[in-house]
């Protein structure tokens, strides 16, 4: 995937640095954002409006970039951005799908791609930190 659609996507909704500490609360917050928006969605896509489909999907592509991120215990920085293929955990084929899913928000397939995302980056990261646990505080 081309990191120029990646980071502009970014740079319009402003998720460079932000002020919120990462933390298990912070990540709770975000998926509860995800919930909101996927159901505004649901209902605009089970209306067939997919033209008014565009800023929630920017805004769900965004939360799961910030998901992705906060979930490899990295921030966003624009002028040094980390490429997708360095994150450790992260969804098979993310650039990909991603891809797919920045240049055609609107779709239906989109909505279902990025939904699908989230939850494979959720339970990554859900093992991520039960893996954490296990190996205790020298881990």
């Amino acid at each position: 995937m081309d990191n120029k659609l990646l980071i502009q996507l970014l740079e319009e909704l402003d998720l460079e640095n932000t002020d919120e500490k990462v933390n298990d609360e912070a990540i709770s917050c975000l998926l509860a954002d995800w919930v909101h928006i996927k159901k505004e969605l649901e209902i605009l896509y089970r209306n067939r409006d997919q033209k008014s489909t565009t800023q929630g999907m920017k805004k769900g592509i965004g939360l799961f970039i910030q998901f992705l991120f906060w979930g490899n215990e990295k921030e966003i920085n624009l002028k040094d951005f980390e490429p997708l293929e360095r994150l450790e955990i992260k969804p098979v084929n993310l650039d990909e799908r991603l891809g797919f899913i920045i240049r055609r928000p609107n779709l239906y397939h989109s909505y279902r791609q990025l939904s699908e995302l989230m939850v494979e980056q959720e339970k990554l990261y859900a093992k991520k930190n039960i893996i954490k646990k296990r190996l205790g505080p020298k881990g």
